[in-house]
């Protein structure tokens, strides 16, 4: 059984940092695809940047990657999501992704494998 675990989300004021990590287990999440997304209230469920099997890293768009950073701890199996200069508008549920797939598209349906979500809350 595939499980995908989330932790590190949590409340922050603006202009904060969070690290969020997703540890899997029963598959080996460098083996494809992995990314994380996030899904505000009303929202529909957005990518926010994903990695390939080859650790090619996209984000959605460009411009997060000023303040949010995607990693690989192969040796844990997870992945990690550094956010930083945090405003209200990243107040989300926060939710990472494997696919068996090699290479990354940034949609829901590419995915196989989901976690359950981490809530962030950024606020005064």
């Amino acid at each position: 059984q595939v499980q995908l675990v989330e932790s590190g989300g949590g409340s922050v004021q603006p202009g904060g940092s969070l690290i969020l990590s997703c540890t899997a287990s029963g598959y080996t999440i460098s083996d494809g695809c992995s990314a994380w997304f996030r899904q505000a209230p009303g929202k529909e469920r957005e990518a926010i940047v994903s990695m390939t099997f080859g650790g090619r890293v996209t984000y959605y768009p460009d411009s997060l990657k000023d303040r949010f950073t995607m990693s690989s701890d192969d040796a844990n199996n997870t992945v990690i999501l550094r956010m930083s200069s945090l405003a209200p508008e990243d107040t989300a549920r926060i939710f990472c992704a494997a696919s068996v797939y090699r290479w990354c598209m940034d949609r829901v349906e590419h995915f196989t494998y989901w976690g359950r979500g981490t809530q962030v809350t950024v606020s005064q």
